[in-house]
């Protein structure tokens, strides 16, 4: 099983496999409090892309294309997240305030399919 959820919200010990899914650390938080298993700043949106998009919901639908067609050159890493899902309970943490428009929401339809 695999879901999301804000960095900045309360460890929970049933989040499982935690993975952090952003490119830069989460402003404000400490990684000892972090329970981070796995930081893959590597399936994080490119720079160019996350500085265009600056979590602006209108953009939400060409960020949404464009990061998908970023993902299909990490299709590795996709891959080992979803066999790693199968098998056990994993929380892909962000720290983007937008709970519905940020680049976990697209990561989970991805690796849902």
């Amino acid at each position: 099983m695999i879901q999301i959820k804000r960095i900045y919200e309360d460890y929970a010990a049933n989040d499982g496999y935690r993975i952090l899914v952003d490119r830069l650390w989460p402003r404000g938080v400490k990684k000892e409090d972090a329970h981070i298993d796995e930081w893959i700043k590597d399936i994080a949106p490119s720079d160019a892309l996350r500085k265009w998009f600056n979590h602006e919901p209108e953009k939400y639908p060409a960020f949404k294309t464009k990061y998908k067609a970023e993902l299909r050159d990490r299709e590795e890493l996709l891959a080992a997240i979803r066999e790693r899902g199968q098998h056990h309970r994993v929380t892909l943490l962000y720290g983007a305030k937008d709970q519905e428009h940020n680049q976990a929401q697209v990561l989970l339809e991805i690796l849902k399919q």
